[in-house]
């Protein structure tokens, strides 16, 4: 954007300057002294905007980029030629509700617009250029990245503890994610208290993401649990004190954390069709269209709707394990039998559909073949530290752990002198 320059001439009578000089006076002239003014343009989104105005909404419900661009006078055409020219871009049919976008018009009678552009996230935006060559461009905002420490001790929740303390509540579900075995966060009481290091994502002052989170420590019914973050045969996990990996074969859960509404039970009364039923599953209550996650990698055996089920989807694990879930308000899309899903990818969205009296999940667990009880059946860990990585786990770990030790609860009594009280470099004789 080149700045716009201005030249300012000041004209000054000769007989002024001589009043302040030790010169003889001479005939009156005029000095002449120039400056030059340098004036940046207004730019937002990459557009020189000073002469444009700007029209500043959100996406409605059902509402299309057609929708948009018509009610600004852009014709039937030249909307087709814009979503022509999105293609590899940005799909138009995934303008999301209540993203925010802008319409540059000019101050001319027509009010003619210029740019439309589409925030599809806080971390990029689109702009279709609608002026001469019609094109369409994706940026990237840039994102800086902060080490971040919260140290709590619980009063109701994990969630208000974090936000007690103007944390991001993105935080909330990466620690569920990483204690999901160790912690049961639908038991969690008064004086559970956890401390976590950190890395948020920003732009400009707002936190947009959590890159990693490099050590965290919970203590849960009195008793202590560490992650420490370590790169183990080319992928990052978690791993206790001992250099175990705190990544069971599978989730305890298909959600992040709600309450349990109705667990296995081979006698139960079943609240719709008011009979005693068998029910082989746990119910996980939520609200409507919270993401269902698969609870560890495998294929999809069905994708499908019964009336009993509802919407659900049923996952393949290995020859031993298989799970489902029900009563989805809709599958996510590309779940079909055969799709390979990874362990934590939503697969579907609370629902109530089929025999159900309420928006919730009903997980199903089987294994060799026999429905179980999935909270009370004993799963391996994942692969511990390999042998030619312990000693740089050690350093990373003491590291990690020293930092912990530094961070305090008030009133903290918690006895991490155990695990700080060695030097960084000493070597654990109990890994």
């Amino acid at each position: 954007m080149q700045p716009i320059r201005l030249m300012i001439m000041l004209v000054i009578p000769a007989m002024t300057i001589a009043m302040f000089s030790c010169q003889p006076k001479q005939a009156a002239t005029k000095v002449e002294v120039i400056e030059e003014v340098v004036i940046e343009p207004e730019v937002k989104y990459g557009i020189v905007v000073d002469s444009l105005d700007e029209h500043i909404d959100r996406v409605k419900w059902n509402q299309y980029l057609s929708d948009i661009l018509s009610s600004f006078n852009v014709d039937d055409p030249t909307i087709y030629q814009i979503a022509q020219a999105s293609k590899g871009v940005f799909d138009v049919r995934n303008l999301k509700a209540e993203r925010p976008y802008s319409i540059f018009l000019k101050r001319d009678s027509a009010k003619t617009a210029t740019h439309f552009v589409f925030e599809p996230d806080k971390t990029e935006y689109v702009v279709f250029h609608l002026q001469d060559s019609i094109h369409v461009t994706r940026h990237k905002r840039p994102i800086t990245i902060e080490e971040h420490t919260i140290v709590a001790e619980i009063e109701n929740s994990v969630y208000e503890a974090v936000l007690a303390q103007n944390e991001s509540p993105i935080l909330v579900s990466r620690l569920v994610d990483v204690f999901a075995w160790q912690v049961d966060f639908f038991r969690i009481q008064k004086g559970d208290r956890f401390k976590v290091i950190y890395e948020v994502e920003k732009v400009g002052d707002e936190v947009v993401g959590i890159s990693q989170i490099k050590g965290a420590y919970f203590q849960h019914f009195g008793k202590d649990y560490y992650a420490i973050n370590f790169e183990n045969d080319g992928s990052e996990n978690f791993f206790d004190e001992k250099g175990n990996s705190l990544r069971k074969t599978f989730l305890k859960a298909p959600l992040d954390f709600y309450r349990i509404s109705s667990r296995y039970n081979p006698r139960r009364f079943h609240p719709v069709l008011k009979r005693y039923k068998a029910h082989l599953g746990t119910d996980y209550a939520a609200p409507r269209g919270t993401p269902i996650r698969t609870v560890g990698d495998g294929v999809v055996l069905e994708a499908s709707y019964t009336g009993g089920n509802g919407n659900y989807v049923k996952v393949k694990h290995n020859s031993n394990y298989t799970t489902q879930y029900l009563h989805m308000s809709k599958i996510a899309s590309g779940m079909r039998p055969g799709t390979r899903v990874k362990q934590g990818q939503t697969i579907g969205y609370v629902g109530s559909t089929g025999l159900a009296n309420g928006p919730h999940v009903c997980f199903r667990f089987w294994k060799n073949g026999r429905q179980v009880d999935p909270l009370r059946i004993e799963l391996p860990p994942s692969e511990p530290i390999s042998e030619d990585k312990r000693s740089q786990f050690l350093h990373t770990k003491n590291v990690i752990v020293s930092q912990l030790f530094k961070l305090t609860v008030p009133s903290d009594s918690l006895e991490m002198s155990k695990m700080a009280s060695k030097p960084a470099d000493s070597e654990d004789k109990s890994f």
